[in-house]
């Protein structure tokens, strides 16, 4: 199935028609290059059958790759004019996906599970070119929010694609790498070069791709684990006896719940697997 993807030229006279002036407080990066979003769309493994939310579409550059691939789109857009364009644009590029698409007028960290529904079902899948200011909280949002999520690939500059697919012991290895791993298996997916954006960040950008997987065995809950995790980072440098010792309400409490969950209190918070802070979260 071939569509006519946007270009570099066609997404600036999309733009000027529409009177669309990217912005940095929307993280507005669009991707001009068509054979970038077919790369992202066959490495995501997306095909017929499959749902897919996609977050800030934008002029629609990689959605239209994505309804290529004979998967189903369901679009998050903040900017409304950019929203109200796009199935304009599906209809003139891909008129034989129209019914396979539907855009969402919302911002994505507030967007609810029910509006991303289509024909009853829930995504499978997230492929997004993400803002870089918000690309982690909006991915975890979506992986807590949207229990179907299978699978992902998203494009993010490639420091927090460096975070998210870190592992213990990484120098890279925080938060953010703990709290994706409570969902899914993160690994990097490569590179992206800036070029291929209008207009032009200052920044690399990477892709992350991920496989969900049950959650850590523990007695407790998602909000103690990630309580935890953030008290052992906010003082990375320090043993996590001394780390936690707000979070367990003295240094000894804290000692005890290492020792309690097996870990030596000496240790410091990068060093821990997902797995462990949630034994830690339960033995406070």
């Amino acid at each position: 199935m071939s569509t006519s993807l946007l270009g570099a030229a066609d997404i600036r006279q999309l733009a000027d028609r529409l009177g669309v002036r990217p912005t940095k407080q929307l993280g507005q990066n669009f991707v001009v290059d068509a054979n970038t979003v077919r790369r992202i769309a066959r490495l995501a493994q997306i095909g017929e059958g499959d749902l897919v939310t996609e977050i800030g579409p934008g002029l629609g550059s990689l959605t239209l790759a994505l309804l290529e691939t004979g998967a189903a789109v369901v679009a998050v857009e903040i900017d409304p004019k950019l929203a109200a364009e796009l199935p304009a644009t599906i209809a003139a590029r891909a008129p034989e996906a129209v019914d396979r698409f539907s855009v969402v007028l919302s911002d994505a960290l507030l967007v609810q599970t029910a509006q991303l529904e289509v024909d009853g079902r829930t995504p499978t899948a997230v492929v997004a070119n993400l803002p870089y200011n918000v690309a982690v909280p909006v991915l975890l949002t979506l992986l807590e929010r949207v229990p179907t999520l299978r699978s992902g690939l998203v494009m993010v500059q490639a420091e927090v694609a460096d975070r998210l697919a870190a592992r213990p012991g990484d120098k890279t290895y925080g938060v953010p790498s703990v709290k994706a791993a409570w969902y899914a298996d993160v690994t990097w997916g490569g590179a992206v070069s800036r070029q291929v954006f209008w207009p032009v960040p200052n920044v690399e950008s990477g892709l992350v791709q991920f496989t969900a997987r049950p959650h850590p065995q523990t007695s407790a809950t998602r909000e103690e684990v990630f309580a935890c995790v953030d008290a052992a980072f906010a003082q990375r440098r320090k043993t996590l006896r001394a780390a936690l010792a707000g979070w367990a309400g003295s240094a000894d409490a804290a000692e005890a719940a290492l020792r309690k969950a097996g870990i030596d209190p000496r240790t410091r918070g990068e060093k821990l697997t997902v797995e462990q802070f949630a034994e830690l979260a339960a033995a406070r």
